[in-house]
């Protein structure tokens, strides 16, 4: 299946290496395509790591493992697989996942729990261990490559591949922060989403990098949404090798910690909203913030409401500047809302104040808003002091076309 590029795309950024990391690709085979689809990253001894992963309750065995793993603060290697999600494969995905765990283990002399494995692709079909055993063995010897070869290599539907970076001082230390991501479609995690990986030189330790995670997903990768649907396979992992000769930061009180927190909660943004920009089908980049809500919670949830609903996302795709669906999705939302109160505005113009119409309302300049890439809904909901900002896009006929024939 062909799929064009995004019109909401961007070009791969320069990121810089990070010391510690070395990333390679391989063709492990897992669909029929002349392309690389299993990623390897090595990370020095000592690699901190930090993860946030789906609430999904069919989530598969390299979340369930990875999840269970991630407690224990190190990393050794990171093992990407595309093509195959290998989620809902009982016995037989674990046994796929615990013998990728342990060949790598046993190349580099760790602890298999310190292997982070994560796939992605069609549900329900088992791991074929044989490719995954090849494409390992050809990926222990290949040539490093750069952060864009391996953006493509874990992408499945993605459009275009997707980086972020971001640079901090840290004591008198610079540190770099550079992250890959896939995803496109089955994107609404509420924990994290896709699968990204985020590298960073600075020396951090794990307590930390999970809370300062933690804290970025949360205003990040939690607040978008392509299609309401949460995947059984979303991973957000952070690893931090500690080659930057920072002062190791342990809490908020270490130097330089709030410019490390500052870094890390940028490449996140970056990354999660190159996701809806190839959302399927996308041909719009859409941009809720509520302000007014009882609590900053709520707000987000609110915004997810209106970024979630078909209605206000087939209105966008058309052009049509109907705020009553966005009135609809805030009142079934399940949130504190008074219909009296809420008021709409699009590209910055107010359509409804208070609860009315706005009078001499002109929709001319509306509808010129609508008709760009880049669309801004505000709503204001007057109960309170909470706010958050979402991120989603417009729902096509192209959703339908990639989705219907995503197994040919």
């Amino acid at each position: 299946m062909q799929i064009d590029r995004s019109p909401l795309a961007r070009p791969f950024p320069q990121l810089p290496a990070i010391a510690g990391v070395s990333l390679r690709v391989a063709r492990a085979g897992y669909k029929d395509w002349d392309r690389a689809d299993l990623t390897y990253v090595q990370l020095a001894e000592g690699t901190s790591v930090a993860g946030v992963f789906t609430k999904s309750a069919c989530a598969s065995s390299e979340v369930e493992l990875g999840r269970a793993n991630i407690a224990q603060g190190a990393a050794r290697a990171l093992i990407v697989n595309a093509g195959n999600s290998n989620a809902f494969t009982g016995w037989r995905g674990r046994e796929a996942v615990e013998a990728i765990m342990h060949q790598v283990a046993a190349a580099l002399d760790c602890p298999p729990e310190q292997v982070f494995v994560s796939s992605t692709g069609v549900i329900g079909v088992p791991l074929p261990k044989d490719k995954a055993r090849a494409g390992i063995a050809a990926a222990l010897v290949a040539e490093p490559c750069g952060w864009e070869d391996a953006a493509q290599a874990i992408g499945t539907t993605d459009t275009f591949a997707k980086g972020a970076g971001a640079s901090a001082m840290v004591g008198e230390a610079r540190i770099e922060i550079a992250g890959i991501i896939k995803g496109s479609g089955m994107i609404a995690p509420d924990m994290a989403t896709m699968l990204g990986y985020i590298f960073t030189d600075a020396d951090v330790a794990p307590a930390f990098l999970q809370e300062t995670l933690d804290r970025a997903n949360a205003a990040t990768f939690s607040c978008i949404t392509v299609d309401g649907d949460t995947s059984t396979s979303d991973t957000v992992m952070v690893f931090a090798t500690g080659k930057a000769g920072n002062r190791r930061i342990t809490g908020w009180d270490s130097p330089g910690a709030d410019a490390f927190a500052a870094a890390l909660a940028d490449v996140c943004r970056q990354l999660a909203q190159l996701v809806v920009r190839d959302g399927e089908g996308a041909r719009k980049f859409v941009t809720i913030r509520v302000s007014g809500a009882v609590s900053d919670d709520s707000a987000r949830r609110v915004g997810l409401a209106i970024a979630n609903s078909p209605l206000v996302k087939t209105a966008i795709a058309g052009e049509d500047a109907n705020w009553g669906r966005v009135v609809m999705a805030v009142g079934k939302a399940g949130e504190p809302a008074d219909r009296d109160r809420l008021s709409i505005a699009f590209g910055g113009i107010w359509a409804a104040r208070q609860g009315l119409p706005v009078e001499d309302y002109d929709e001319a300049p509306v509808a010129a808003h609508l008709k760009g890439e880049e669309i801004d809904i505000a709503v204001d909901l007057g109960l309170g002091e909470g706010r958050a900002t979402v991120w989603t896009c417009d729902l096509t006929h192209g959703y339908i076309a990639i989705n219907a024939d995503y197994r040919s």
